[in-house]
């Protein structure tokens, strides 16, 4: 049971745990006792002429029953199930975790502890380190970045060579290592509704589309007010706060005018979990060679 949670949920449970238990050994044992002679009808008739008999449960059916509620009875006392008893053998999920973690790391490690002394641009053209990869990316990173980690709306594109972090082999896996934060503030309250157009509309232009050239211009303007010290003055980006390049038409959370609009009026939050701690450092180093393989192909 969890820490927050009282007392009385645990005696709750082990109430019905136990007193279900106690009332199908009773409601066993006493529709087994035949009340009649066998084989009289019992008054139950259906289907005009189909009658119920009082037979009694074959023997060995009847003693599969109690079998089975006495092995309830063995596991509950072994494992948990009643209340906040953990058992007798102190079985856990975690500690079953732990132990197949540890099981495996004993026959992997040194297989992955090999590939750790190998630099990420050599092991991107092993082929057993690659499968290695893939398999912990499809584990760990697919439900985000997609299994053919071209990404979705909020999650980066892995495959493109656009890094909002940077994509050599060292940035690649300290992002993996440590995670990161990215943060967008939203512009709606000092920009307006106006202000909000014009700056979308500027930047739209620095990325190559045609726009209005007297409302990007006083987008530019605000830009330089506002967005300059993390996109750079000719919104190129910049890698160590993780404020994307706006000149290349690559959009993480959508390109069109609306999303673009939104993106400034409202703000984006996004975030790259760690790995680290429970990957563990050699693991990280083959998944990062992996990602970096992704957009070297031709390397």
């Amino acid at each position: 049971m969890s820490d927050f949670t009282s007392e009385f949920w645990s005696w709750f449970i082990i109430a019905i745990v136990g007193g279900g238990i106690i009332w199908l050994f009773y409601l066993l044992m006493g529709t087994n006792k035949a009340e009649t002679e066998e084989g009289v009808p019992t008054g139950h008739v259906w289907d005009e002429n189909l009658e119920e008999l009082n037979n009694p449960l074959p023997r060995w059916w009847l003693w599969m029953f109690y079998i089975t509620m006495i092995f309830s009875i063995g596991y509950l006392i072994l494992y948990p199930g009643m209340g906040s008893f953990k058992g007798i053998l102190g079985w856990t999920e975690v500690g079953e975790y732990e132990a197949e973690v540890a099981a495996a790391d004993e026959e992997f490690g040194p297989i992955f502890e090999k590939f750790q002394q190998t630099s990420v641009a050599v092991l991107a053209t092993d082929e057993a380190a690659m499968k290695a990869g893939e398999r912990l990316y499809v584990t760990y990173c697919a439900v985000c970045h997609g299994s053919d980690a071209r990404g979705a709306t909020g999650f980066p594109n892995l495959r493109d060579n656009d890094w909002l972090y940077g994509g050599s082999p060292e940035q690649i896996e300290a992002t993996l290592l440590h995670g990161r934060s990215g943060v967008m503030p939203g512009w709606e309250a000092q920009l307006g509704e106006e202000g909000i157009d014009q700056v979308a509309t500027y930047v739209m232009s620095i990325a190559g589309r045609e726009v209005d050239a007297a409302t990007a211009e006083a987008g530019k303007a605000k830009y330089d007010m506002f967005c300059v010290g993390c996109h750079m003055p000719g919104g190129t980006g910049n890698q160590a706060l993780g404020a994307p390049n706006l000149t290349n038409n690559i959009w993480l959370y959508g390109g069109s005018p609306r999303a673009i609009k939104e993106t400034l009026a409202k703000g984006r939050n996004g975030r790259m979990p760690a790995h680290g701690e429970f990957l563990g450092k050699a693991k990280v180093h083959i998944l990062t060679a992996y990602v970096y393989s992704l957009s070297h192909k031709s390397d």
